[in-house]
């Protein structure tokens, strides 16, 4: 357990000096000899940073002065973690953490402080829920924008961005439907449930490839709220499609999937701008036994990849802050400032600019971000329409998604879809 705390408390300290999480963790993860060391290191570092708010203050009540050994303090958040939000022993936490702080006063702060801890439980609990940023472990500034931006909805938001992401797989429809692979799945005892059209999530997430049917490309993990693109873009056998922001795939199987034909198949565009991502793109295709034409290329710069021949449809999964799946990628809400809102906005509003005119007439275009803030999001939307009052019109979208906004909960994670028709 002394390698995973440190391991852990190594992670957290690189993360949170501006290191994206998916390049770091794997460094680390590499280093454990057991699934069962990866999968707790895994844990561990995704659950720090969803809590860290609540860590901070925790630490900041159990010390008398302020800290001046960094890597101290990162182990110090590491073990209490553990001792708040896992069922690892909690003598074995603290002798480890204890042991690798090192020696002298190091090894007797950690060891005050974690047994302090465990004595002021109730008390600290207090504390922290008395601290905005710590009741739920956000950052000032994202927690005032929800509560501006969704005064009904913002503490569920919030909530939601604490807990463990469901594990949720599509079916795949050319292999079967949903109820005979939940059928499957029960026979192999692993619980799940329906959670929309072609999604079903199971009660825990288990290794990919002992999925039932999964390395045959029967299911894919994706979550149930990023299902909706492929089923409202709905592409048509025969139509030339672009999935203007691909990478890793996800959507662009499920495009495929839905709109198979072997006679007038889709002519469906994958590009994105990263090489290695694109890469990523194929082995997903590959898998599912599907075909697209990969093109590396800027969404935002068409004429450098663009044949001229418009599409029928295109999918604009444009980047953006990833505020809706921060329980995903915890490191966001902590790596984000305020500012860059804005610039993912210009960024989508020249994006969306430079893809409407590859768009055939009475053709759609899908706008979809994976954020939860206005500007990115239907502010974004209405000041397209405002610009395109001749050639452009919103079309209504089904329930739950009237307004476009898909906000996380339980079953699937924050998105936001806008369905724009060329007139």
């Amino acid at each position: 357990m002394r390698k995973l705390q440190k391991l852990a408390a190594d992670a957290l300290e690189e993360v949170l000096a501006g290191a994206a999480l998916h390049q770091v963790l794997p460094r680390r993860v590499q280093q454990l000899d057991t699934p069962g060391e990866r999968g707790a290191l895994q844990d561990i570092v995704y659950g720090s940073l969803r809590q860290l708010g609540r860590l901070d203050a925790w630490l900041t009540a159990l010390l008398e002065r302020p800290l001046t050994d960094p890597q101290l303090g990162w182990l110090l958040r590491v073990a209490l973690y553990q001792l708040a939000y896992t069922r690892a022993p909690a003598h074995a936490v603290v002798h480890n953490a204890v042991t690798a702080a090192g020696e002298g006063w190091r090894r007797g702060l950690a060891n005050a402080v974690l047994r302090n801890f465990q004595r002021r439980r109730a008390e600290l609990e207090k504390i922290a829920d008395a601290q905005p940023s710590a009741r739920w472990s956000h950052p000032d500034w994202w927690i005032e924008k929800l509560r501006n931006e969704h005064p009904e909805h913002w503490q569920g938001i919030l909530e939601a961005g604490l807990q463990h992401p469901p594990f949720t797989l599509r079916v795949n429809c050319r292999h079967g439907d949903v109820a005979s692979y939940l059928q499957r799945l029960a026979e192999a005892e692993l619980p799940a449930r329906q959670t929309g059209p072609d999604a079903v999530t199971l009660d825990k997430a288990v290794p990919v490839h002992t999925l039932p049917g999964f390395d045959l490309g029967h299911v894919s993990v994706q979550d149930a709220g990023a299902q909706w693109a492929a089923r409202l873009l709905d592409a048509q056998p025969g139509e030339r499609v672009l999935d203007a922001c691909a990478a890793p795939g996800g959507k662009t199987g499920h495009i495929l999937e839905r709109a198979a034909s072997d006679a007038n198949p889709v002519a469906l565009t994958a590009l994105d701008v990263d090489a290695t991502r694109l890469q990523r793109v194929q082995e997903n295709l590959d898998r599912l036994q599907l075909k697209a034409n990969l093109v590396e290329g800027d969404a935002a710069n068409p004429d450098a990849w663009w044949d001229g021949q418009p599409f029928d449809r295109i999918l604009a999964d444009v980047p953006c802050s990833a505020s809706g799946v921060v329980r995903r990628n915890p490191d966001i809400k902590w790596l984000r400032r305020p500012d860059d809102i804005a610039k993912f906005a210009a960024q989508q509003a020249v994006m969306l600019e430079r893809l409407w005119p590859l768009l055939a007439p009475g053709g759609t275009l899908l706008y979809a971000t994976c954020s939860i803030f206005n500007e990115e999001n239907d502010g974004q939307v209405c000041a397209f329409l405002a610009n395109h009052a001749r050639d452009a019109e919103r079309r209504l979208l089904p329930e739950p998604l009237s307004d476009g906004s898909l906000l996380p909960d339980t079953e699937h994670d924050g998105f936001y879809y806008a369905l724009l028709h060329k007139v």
